[in-house]
């Protein structure tokens, strides 16, 4: 089976990255990260990504006139990398409808809550847990899902759930939540690369 080409988005740190550049690194994912994309120019996910000889790129959003042309950078970005699978891996930007129709079916992301809990426009790094925490739930968790033109709607591939306990704040719920990221993105990428992963309406069946 071919080795598939991955592209990776991030906004920040980088620590799903990290655990898809060691999985693959194990040997356990049959695909290569081409490149890393980041919309700040800062994130230290970038340079996680040159300590692997990975290639790297910095889309300044500011530098062009509208949504659409920003996202076409980084389309073009990944075209020229002929990559296979797009990866948002704490990414914290909405794609444009053109991004995802040109990736249909091919775009993960990882999102830090129960879907369709806590989830959409807003949500995202330690706000979703701040909401959790605020609304008194008693379990949240982490989702992969596909990507599709509405904001954290698309299919769901995994999820899995953590409780939550009287004493939590969002910092110590974002800590055991990660945790589940860490193991849940690698295996849905796994089984993409694998060729496992196929979505039937709004279920994804694992083959």
């Amino acid at each position: 089976m071919p080795v598939k080409k991955i592209g990776i988005l991030i906004s920040g740190s980088g620590t799903n990255l990290q655990s898809l550049i060691d999985e693959i690194n194990k040997g356990n994912i049959n695909g290569e990260i081409a490149v890393v994309i980041s919309n700040k120019k800062e994130a230290y996910g970038l340079e996680r990504a040159r300590l692997y000889n990975i290639d790297t790129v910095f889309i300044n959003e500011k530098k062009y006139e509208s949504f659409e042309l920003f996202n076409e950078a980084i389309i073009a970005e990944l075209k020229s990398h002929e990559i296979d699978l797009v990866v948002l891996a704490g990414y914290i930007k909405i794609l444009s409808h053109k991004f995802v129709e040109e990736f249909k079916n091919k775009i993960i992301n990882i999102h830090p809550s129960l879907i369709p809990s806590f989830c959409g426009k807003g949500y995202y790094g330690i706000k979703v847990h701040q909401a959790a925490i605020d609304y008194g739930v008693r379990i949240s968790g982490a989702t992969v899902h596909f990507v599709d033109e509405g904001a954290d709607t698309g299919p769901i591939i995994f999820q899995e759930a953590v409780k939550v306990s009287d004493s939590d704040t969002a910092e110590t719920l974002q800590k055991r939540v990660l945790v589940l990221e860490h193991r849940l993105l690698p295996l849905a990428v796994k089984m993409y690369c694998e060729d496992r992963l196929y979505s039937e309406g709004r279920r994804v069946v694992i083959r």
